[in-house]
């Protein structure tokens, strides 16, 4: 089965018209991608997967997909919502958990592969401690698999020229019901593989790419592809591979003295 046709199985069974883009370029992408580095029958963990759009390609690609997430976006909890996201991973096979307050319900080096998919722009706090744990999970030799919305996409920096914002929308931060759960901190491809370094892992690959396709009017995309082909950094997302090294140990601190010097160096810490 080719990714396309497990894309089109899972658009046909997904219980949210409209949810799924598969212009975008995003599921295909993430499924050719995990290709490359795992064979089908591996096992793959999906940290903050959402309604399991892409876990569920991942699982009719014949991989062993587990996932989990909190479901407490204000979509999720609306109308029976969560009820047909769990349906829809059960009836796929996906191991779906969801997620508490407290530790992640999986084994120690159980997974091939560790992925998170608009995720860690969602985070306030340093994503530190949770990729140190996380890590666990992923035997030796296994892997990270990250996208990441490009903080400096071409969208962004014309915005910026002309007085507008490269955060979300202030109208939709402004009336956001409840906490606040959309975009707190976007990447940029030097964020990433510093963020690879500081973990310890050995990158495989940090590529732009689309995932925001649909975004664009049909018309204007041979152009926009164009433009970002000789201009790769100003595509719409990021994506990290790296291995998890086969002498990999958790790394969540630093001598006090380099932790003053890396604090102060931001202007915030005295």
């Amino acid at each position: 089965m080719t990714a396309e046709e497990a894309i089109k199985i899972v658009c046909d069974r997904f219980p949210f018209e409209g949810y799924i883009h598969p212009e975008s370029g995003a599921h295909l992408n993430i499924a050719k991608t995990i290709l490359r580095f795992l064979e089908p029958g591996g096992k793959i963990l999906d940290f903050g997967s959402g309604p399991c759009d892409k876990t569920a390609v991942m699982q009719t690609l014949s991989f062993v997909c587990s996932a989990y997430d909190d479901l407490q976006d204000d979509w999720h909890k609306t109308a029976g919502n969560k009820d047909k996201i769990l349906a829809f991973a059960r009836d796929f096979g996906i191991d779906f958990r969801v997620g508490r307050d407290d530790h992640p319900p999986f084994e120690n080096n159980s997974f091939d592969m560790l992925m998170m998919h608009d995720v860690l722009e969602h985070l306030h706090d340093s994503p530190r401690d949770l990729l140190n744990d996380l890590l666990e999970f992923v035997r030796p030799d296994g892997y990270l698999f990250v996208t990441v919305p490009n903080a400096v996409n071409i969208r962004k920096r014309i915005d910026v020229l002309f007085g507008r914002t490269n955060y979300p929308r202030f109208e939709v931060f402004y009336w956001y019901p409840g906490p606040w759960r959309g975009h707190v901190r976007e990447y940029t491809k030097d964020d990433l593989a510093k963020l690879a370094k500081y973990l310890g892992l050995h990158i495989e690959e940090i590529q732009s790419c689309h995932h925001v396709l649909e975004k664009l009017p049909t018309m204007a995309r041979p152009i926009y592809k164009a433009v970002t082909t000789v201009f790769k950094g100003w595509r719409d997302s990021w994506m990290l591979v790296a291995r998890k090294k086969a002498d990999w140990s958790p790394n969540k601190s630093l001598p006090h003295n380099r932790l003053k010097e890396i604090l102060a160096s931001g202007g915030a810490y005295q």
